[in-house]
């Protein structure tokens, strides 16, 4: 087993905990100190096309003095791809809401990261979850947002859906692969494009994709302005879906002009390409907000 196969699989998260959601399978992960009480409760959220694989490496780093709390939204991950279960935006801010709720925490520090930020911040602004602090990275919530090959698909699922399988997972792969700055390891490729393959996997991945509106987006960028905890911003410098420019636009319609923290030759997936840096930011954005609280 190479190298880069082995660092994926130390970093990849325990076996999931199931719990239901208006009627949908969500695989959640708990993660506690070892040792001592945790100083705070962190809640991670992902995006599109991944899973909470993406948070491994930082979990299983705060992990060691907070209690880390992941799940992978209905449609994705080890969740449920049911054809019933609905995976737009909408459904899954109400679902971050009640999970929380099921959690019994709060006020949690939430990091969100894609489609993870509108959903943390929906989750926020229109159903009333509060959080101590919400950091968000290459954050899909102004428009315009999806890649162009995103917004193909969005037109023509049902075309893509009936490709070859072999077809599929070349594509899924390649798109994946195209997120990132740098080439991923093969491990990184696996893991993040395995939920995707198989019948059920290639429809659910499709079917993710067209759910995807920014009409679900709109009500959030309406009520940034309300948001009622401190937020910190970080972006890949040379994020290829969501361009820099929307860190700085962000940044201006959020209360109190939030930090934006920017990592050099950096694409979107700064948790996995840059998964040191983002851990070291992690700590010093929960330091500064223990120091605040306390």
């Amino acid at each position: 087993m190479g190298t880069s196969e082995a660092h994926v699989r130390e970093s990849r998260l325990p076996e999931p905990v199931d719990v239901v959601v208006d009627e949908a399978r969500i695989a959640t992960y708990v993660l506690d100190p070892e040792r001592g009480t945790p100083a705070g409760d962190v809640v991670f959220c992902h995006g599109t096309p991944w899973s909470a694989q993406v948070w491994a490496e930082a979990a299983r780093h705060l992990g060691n003095g907070y209690r880390v709390f992941l799940w992978d939204m209905p449609g994705y991950g080890r969740s449920a791809q049911d054809p019933e279960v609905q995976v737009d935006l909408a459904s899954q801010m109400s679902r971050l809401a009640a999970l929380l709720a099921h959690w019994g925490l709060d006020r949690p520090h939430v990091v969100a990261h894609d489609i993870g930020g509108a959903v943390a911040l929906g989750a926020h602004l229109l159903h009333g979850r509060e959080y101590a602090g919400l950091f968000l990275w290459d954050v899909v919530t102004l428009e315009p947002w999806g890649s162009p090959f995103f917004r193909l698909v969005a037109e023509h699922g049902d075309v893509f859906a009936q490709l070859p399988a072999a077809l599929h997972a070349a594509l899924v792969r390649e798109y994946i692969a195209g997120a990132g700055r740098h080439q991923l390891t093969a491990g990184w490729l696996d893991t993040l494009t395995g939920p995707w393959l198989g019948a059920t996997g290639q429809t659910a991945f499709y079917r993710q994709i067209a759910a995807l509106r920014v009409e679900h987006t709109r009500p959030v960028v309406a009520r940034l302005g309300q948001v009622r905890c401190p937020v910190a911003i970080g972006w890949g410098e040379r994020d290829p879906w969501i361009p820099l420019e929307q860190a700085t636009r962000l940044r201006d319609l959020l209360p109190g002009q939030p930090s934006v923290l920017t990592l050099a030759d950096v694409g979107h997936l700064a948790p996995v390409e840059a998964s040191a840096p983002v851990s070291r930011a992690l700590d010093d954005w929960l330091g500064g907000s223990m120091a605040r609280d306390g």
